[in-house]
């Protein structure tokens, strides 16, 4: 059972929990980022192509 202190579920959903600490905070980041660099890294392969490859034999 719910106590009346407590806030309605509502109220929770709505704010996200912050990390308590620096090392929560340090570690969220470095998640963000890393997800970040994967998905230009993705991103910079899919642009790429398999056709691109020409430039590279041309020389021959």
């Amino acid at each position: 059972m719910r106590s009346p202190l407590d806030p309605p579920a509502s109220d929770k959903a709505r704010k996200p929990r912050r990390p308590e600490s620096r090392e929560d905070r340090l570690k969220a980041a470095l998640k963000a980022n890393m997800a970040r660099r994967k998905a230009q890294a993705r991103a910079r392969t899919a642009e790429d192509g398999p056709g691109d490859d020409l430039d590279e034999t041309e020389g021959d």
